[in-house]
């Protein structure tokens, strides 16, 4: 596996704290690490409301990198609640595909940390609507 998944892992646990902010807001129990183009790491978690105001970890990571001024990424990596890595959600993956519309199918997505699984957002999302 290569050196990056291992240093967005660590930087998607360090961030990983699953907290009640609120009687009606939580947060931390997923964390995320993105790799922008640039090789900075960004991280988010999510945060869950009572309402549809929440937002998952990856969007919030990809937020943290838009923020600090950059606008395109390589790779993805999620903990979900149990320290397992996964897939993002609908919404994560359609965000990632607008964001990155010309270069995204090619972003490397990290599905199962402990056997190194990859799949690219193009092999999650095939067949995109625009």
């Amino acid at each position: 596996m290569e050196k990056i998944w291992k240093d967005l892992y660590q930087a998607a646990k360090a961030v990983q704290n699953n907290r009640e902010i609120s009687a009606h807001v939580s947060a931390g129990c997923v964390a995320a690490a993105i790799e922008s183009a640039s090789g900075n790491i960004y991280t988010g978690v999510c945060i869950d409301t009572a309402s549809t105001l929440g937002i998952c970890a990856e969007r919030n990571a990809l937020f943290h990198m838009i923020t600090c001024g950059e606008n395109s990424f390589r790779r993805v990596l999620c903990i979900m609640p149990d320290g397992k890595t996964g897939a993002p959600c609908g919404a994560c993956r359609e965000f990632m595909v607008q964001l990155m519309e010309k270069k995204g199918k090619n972003v490397e997505i990290m599905l199962d940390y402990e056997t190194g699984r990859i799949a690219t957002l193009g092999e999650l999302t095939p067949e995109w609507w625009i």
